[in-house]
């Protein structure tokens, strides 16, 4: 069953993720005047992964906005526009800079709709990219979403396709809370049906979908750790175990209905992240399921993670460090 209907119009187009982020932002931008873009190197130069390129000549620069090297004015005037009643859609270059915006998205931009009794509202998005795996050093390959999801107030959504980053991030420039966008930046060229003549074409808030049915375990992810885990089902099913493959999509609001109604269909668990395995996301879900699935139980949940350390430069060590499909396939054959 899944947890969200698939795509129903008839006409798709195969295209990147970046050319989804990139016809979903265009779509918004012509249909919402008060959508605008602004961020390091996104308009003349057309942003550092090319989602922006072309859209400064096309929108000029009210709509596409360069803006200083300064994340926290990047986060500070986007949510300050957002209360004003524009609806920003903020890039910063990697998540690990967000670090220097914390103060702007999870203390105001967050917590402002509650503070001011819903006077205000902050429809936000902060686009940005996560991930390890293009040796950019221990300082450039953080995956700290989770960091951002523990505050309530602030949606988080990781898209593992480009018909869901399209649909997705459609939909959280129309929510009216802000919304962190985390795109991971080994995904850009990966390639799927998006719709191709349905502007209006989003996808819910805060639920994940069963991606790959199965019955022996459940492989749950998001992001990049989707394609790991589907490369894992694949070789499992070669030896006769039917791996289900769910795809978080959010991390706030996390999905756990969809959680226990695999788990309770397969009795067993594995959750794939690049993110650290201490207070992780894994954490959270193995929490959520134990709590309210012990029953149905049959095996401890298990968890591949990055390992607990800085991610090195080296290229055949960063990629040691990396969960992959045979991390995964271990973990399933210890709990079978």
């Amino acid at each position: 069953m899944m947890a969200t209907p698939a795509i129903t119009t008839t006409a798709t187009k195969r295209m990147t993720i970046r050319e989804a982020l990139s016809q979903a932002l265009r779509e918004e931008l012509n249909r919402d005047d008060r959508v605008f873009l602004m961020g390091e190197e996104i308009g003349v130069w057309g942003g550092t992964y090319a989602v922006t390129r072309g859209f400064f000549d096309e929108f000029g620069e009210r709509r596409v906005r360069d803006t200083p090297i300064a994340e926290m004015v990047i986060a500070g005037a986007a949510a300050g526009a957002a209360m004003a009643g524009l609806r920003p859609v903020a890039e910063i270059m990697t998540i690990n800079f967000a670090f220097l915006a914390l103060d702007a998205i999870v203390n105001h931009a967050a917590k402002v709709h509650y503070m001011f009794g819903g006077q205000f509202s902050c429809p936000l998005v902060v686009r940005t990219t996560t991930g390890g795996g293009r040796q950019l050093g221990a300082t450039h390959s953080h995956s700290p979403e989770i960091i951002f999801a523990h505050f309530p107030g602030l949606y988080v959504c990781c898209p593992a396709t480009a018909s869901d980053a399209y649909g997705l991030l459609k939909t959280a420039i129309r929510n009216d809370n802000p919304v962190l966008f985390v795109e991971h930046s080994t995904l850009y060229q990966k390639r799927d049906e998006v719709p191709a003549d349905d502007p209006d074409y989003t996808l819910p808030v805060g639920k994940s979908n069963i991606i790959r049915e199965g019955k022996h375990v459940t492989l749950v992810s998001f992001s990049k750790g989707v394609h790991i885990c589907l490369e894992a089902a694949e070789k499992l099913a070669q030896e006769g175990i039917e791996a289900e493959v769910v795809d978080l999509r959010w991390l706030r609001p996390l999905d756990t209905d969809l959680l226990i109604e695999s788990f309770k269909k397969t009795n067993r668990m594995v959750v794939v992240e690049e993110g650290h395995a201490l207070f992780g996301v894994g954490a959270e879900v193995a929490a959520q399921v134990t709590e309210k699935a012990f029953d149905w139980m049959d095996a401890p949940i298990k968890r591949v993670t990055t390992i607990d350390a800085p991610l090195p430069y080296a290229r055949e060590i960063e990629q040691m460090a990396l969960p992959d499909a045979n991390k995964v396939i271990a973990a399933v054959k210890e709990i079978l």
